[in-house]
């Protein structure tokens, strides 16, 4: 819980909200439970100053590794424990993404109102895709915490100075590209007989529009335009577009999301210069 804290002449420099209090709880709860566990449906927002930058803490239940994973191959689907291993990546990748927008909203206070309460909005909706997952996991017979997950997520976002930037990676970018991935994972699960997992995909990647349509309307909002130039620059280092687009770009979804076709097309015919990261095999 936020503890108030006061200044030297005993003033109080913010007043938390009862979401500024789950933001920061959601963010350092070491429950699993908690982790599972909705932000209150309220709109009330406090007046704070508290540009936080922490990692989460993670519950006993999950095995942090540094290890970067290997790209998997439809055949693998086969096997239900690497099907399982996969699902428990998505969960993780849905966890991270609810934890980010609670940090986002406790990052950048001075943003509009609107624009942080739809922070919470989606967290609400990764918090949800977390719980397909985990249904789906138990399904094949596993449970959250049987395979170590990485924070990648993490080790990139909070690099992000700005809601700008912020907005630019994890908006529009990595939940961009998982409207590609999560076409191509639902067509893998489904090839293999996994009916279950693939309408999971189908799901996530139906609601995953929005948050995309969220990302660049704010973008835009504070950018003037959806210009690929510019969101380039506001990418982190060492981030580049290849790691935030699938192999064959939805045109239609991302359009949808009102990403305008010039960017599109940028984004298609973009070419590294140099090595980058291996982008994680799906999104949030």
């Amino acid at each position: 819980m936020i503890q108030e804290q006061r200044d030297a002449k005993g003033n109080t420099p913010f007043e938390p909200g009862p979401l500024e209090d789950w933001a920061l709880s959601y963010v350092l709860s070491k429950s699993l439970d908690f982790k599972r566990s909705p932000p209150p449906s309220i709109k009330e927002l406090g007046h704070m100053e508290l540009p936080i930058d922490c990692r989460p803490v993670r519950p006993a239940e999950l095995e942090v590794t540094s290890a970067k994973p290997k790209s998997v191959k439809q055949g693998a689907l086969l096997s239900v424990k690497k099907r399982a291993e996969v699902v428990h990546k998505f969960w993780h990748h849905e966890l991270q993404a609810a934890e980010l927008m609670a940090w986002a909203f406790l990052r950048f206070p001075e943003a509009p109102d609107e624009l942080r309460l739809g922070l919470i909005r989606i967290a609400r909706d990764e918090i949800r895709h977390m719980g397909l997952y985990e249904t789906h996991l138990q399904e094949l017979g596993h449970k959250v915490g049987d395979f170590p997950v990485r924070d990648w997520f993490w080790e990139r976002a909070t690099t992000c100075e700005t809601i700008v930037s912020f907005l630019a990676f994890i908006g529009m970018g990595l939940e961009g590209a998982n409207l590609e991935h999560t076409e191509r994972f639902g067509s893998w699960f489904r090839g293999i007989g996994d009916v279950r997992g693939a309408e999971i995909q189908d799901q996530i990647g139906r609601e995953e529009v929005a948050h995309v349509r969220f990302a660049t309307r704010w973008f835009k909002y504070y950018t003037g335009d959806v210009d690929f130039e510019r969101w380039c620059n506001e990418l982190p280092p060492p981030i580049s577009p290849l790691l935030l687009r699938g192999k064959k770009l939805r045109y239609d979804l991302r359009e949808k999301a009102e990403m305008p076709k010039p960017f599109l097309e940028k984004l298609e015919a973009w070419q590294p210069e140099a090595a980058h990261d291996p982008p994680p095999c799906s999104g949030s």
